[in-house]
């Protein structure tokens, strides 16, 4: 399971970049979760992210905090299919408005949370 959560987190990671260098392109890849079966699927990813980390935290440099971060993901998956296509929509409406700094900021947060996700996840050195 710590290996996909490995996998998940570097993708969370390779989204936030390509959102920082790239925002319109993220625009883009959020306009294909505005269906039904778009936000079943960012629901399904949610979900078996979440799964990952709580079943990888107690292997991990930080369990306490892998399964706070892997509990609050896992809740924001059931939620999501919830959250409504329209929603959705004006979710990802207001956020291209707002221009490429918001978005940027969103995908600076995500690489950073990749990056601490994976960090978390890789074994501790045995060099001092």
């Amino acid at each position: 399971m710590k290996q996909l959560a490995l996998v998940l987190s570097a993708f969370v990671t390779i989204i936030g970049a390509i959102g920082l260098i790239r925002p319109e392109a993220v625009i883009g890849i959020a306009r294909n979760f505005e269906t039904p079966a778009g936000l079943y699927a960012a629901a399904g990813f949610r979900i078996l992210l979440g799964i990952a980390l709580l079943l990888a935290a107690p292997n991990s440099r930080a369990p306490g905090v892998l399964r706070v971060l892997g509990a609050l993901v896992l809740v924001a998956g059931f939620v999501t299919p919830f959250f409504g296509v329209e929603q959705a929509r004006a979710v990802v409406d207001w956020s291209s408005s707002q221009g490429p700094r918001v978005i940027r900021a969103w995908g600076g947060f995500a690489v950073a949370l990749g990056c601490f996700l994976v960090w978390v996840l890789l074994p501790k050195s045995s060099v001092a």
